[in-house]
């Protein structure tokens, strides 16, 4: 196959990925009652109505707008619909439904863009190709993988609605109350002092967001690292033993955080006459204590120095996941291999956690479980540029806008996440007092 030939499969490839992350989110907004559209789950966050607006306006600016240089679609919501938001300080919107527009014309534009992008994608002749400002292939893949990010934003806020103002699909089968397997014996493996690669070189055919540049090597100290993420169970202790009441435990913005929202438990945790529940995504079942606990960075930080160990670092976490005893380094956890059902909970498979070790198909060199999948794991890393970073210039907001002190790095991913994205370079970050993303943790001993 000659070079063109090749350009040209690759690019096809890229609209089939399009069109099948449309699908994806498409899907899931139809889990949202019509008289929940304009709520607003998370307090931080816009309403749902803006989120089905936001994925085409975003398409638009970016493909006809940023890359090719057009006109609007539509000159207001292009812009209403152009970016989330992400307060820090406290500030909380205040709009009102009624401030939106409504869905029939929400609905319109959201067509008209579509078949509007798929007629100037569709043009694959060079001197449309050679019309774009930047990489075309670049700019697909930020499409493609901004949606799918937001697939997982949209279920993390989604999570956050009552049950009666969801609709199960028509293939989902309740959890009911999980059966625990035999006890998970918490162990902590040794990881010898090695060297941490991090980031993927410019000029290589993989994409990469901004922040995943430039790769450079870190040297890590050897270091022990939990086997298995903290669980339920494990967290059910740290509650018991008073957790959430002993500032020892808290930075003091973080015990500032917990008094002042009267927080004394995981989010996704209910209490029903004496017992423990977890809210899944579509019902409430008794807590399971095998599954990963979900927590925000502050609470994990508070439960690492109840039992007297910390979390990992970036480089950590990259060590113990994809190095080896030999000093290699692996593609993934588990190999060369592609990601697939055997290898974690992962690409929209599963709305909820399943019990920690469930996938021994996942295991690293090092015999850490659950590295992808099942849980973003948080470290104690602030969000950072890399040496060598450079703000994509048709996006120059995407990282650098959070390169402020105030938000950690998170890596491997969840049951919601895309199998494009848990690649090693792959970076998440987030508030230490957010609560709601699907996030879980494992500790380190230096």
């Amino acid at each position: 196959m000659n070079a063109t030939a090749t350009q040209l499969d690759n690019r096809n490839q890229l609209l089939v990925r399009l069109a099948e992350s449309r699908l994806v989110t498409d899907d899931l907004l139809r889990r949202v009652r019509t008289d929940a559209l304009y709520d607003r789950p998370i307090p931080e966050r816009h309403r749902i109505v803006f989120y089905i607006g936001h994925l085409e306006a975003f398409d638009w600016n970016l493909i006809a707008g940023q890359a090719r240089g057009l006109g609007p679609a539509h000159q207001e919501f292009d812009r209403l619909f152009a970016f989330g938001i992400d307060p820090v300080g406290g500030g909380l919107p205040s709009d009102q439904p009624s401030d939106w527009p409504r869905l029939p014309e929400i609905d319109a534009y959201n067509l008209r863009v579509r078949e509007e992008l798929d007629r100037i994608l569709d043009d694959s002749s060079p001197a449309s190709a050679g019309r774009g400002q930047y990489p075309e292939e670049v700019i697909l893949n930020v499409a493609i993988e901004h949606r799918l990010m937001h697939a997982e934003t949209l279920a993390y806020m989604l999570h956050q609605l009552p049950i009666k103002r969801k609709i199960a699909p028509g293939s989902y089968r309740p959890v009911g109350s999980p059966q625990p397997g035999p006890p998970i014996a918490a162990r902590m493996i040794d990881i010898p002092a090695g060297s941490a690669t991090l980031g993927i070189p410019r000029g290589r055919e993989t994409f990469g967001w901004d922040n995943e540049f430039e790769i450079h090597s870190v040297q890590v100290p050897a270091f022990a690292i939990d086997a298995y993420k903290v669980t339920n169970g494990e967290f059910l202790q740290f509650m018991r033993a008073g957790g959430y009441d002993d500032q020892s435990f808290w930075s003091d913005a973080d015990w500032k955080w917990i008094k002042e929202q009267n927080i004394g438990h995981p989010l996704f945790w209910r209490k029903r006459q004496g017992s423990w529940f977890h809210q899944t995504m579509f019902e409430e079942i008794p807590l399971p204590i095998d599954w990963p606990v979900y927590v925000s960075q502050a609470e994990a930080s508070a439960y690492a120095r109840f039992v007297g160990k910390s979390l990992p670092t970036e480089a950590q976490f990259h060590r113990a996941a994809y190095g080896t005893p030999e000093g290699v380094e692996r593609e993934y956890p588990w190999g060369d291999a592609p990601p697939d059902a055997g290898h974690g909970n992962f690409d929209f498979r599963r709305w909820d956690p399943v019990a920690v070790g469930t996938y021994p198909g996942g295991r690293s060199a090092f015999g850490l479980e659950d590295t992808l999948g099942n849980g973003w794991e948080w470290t104690s890393t602030l969000f950072a540029p890399f040496p060598g970073f450079e703000p994509f210039p048709f996006y120059r907001g995407y990282s650098a806008n959070f390169f402020d002190g105030k938000h950690y790095v998170m890596k491997g991913g969840s049951p919601r996440t895309a199998a494009c994205m848990l690649r090693p370079s792959f970076r998440n970050w987030f508030q230490p007092h957010y609560p709601f993303v699907y996030a879980a943790f494992r500790c380190v001993s230096n």
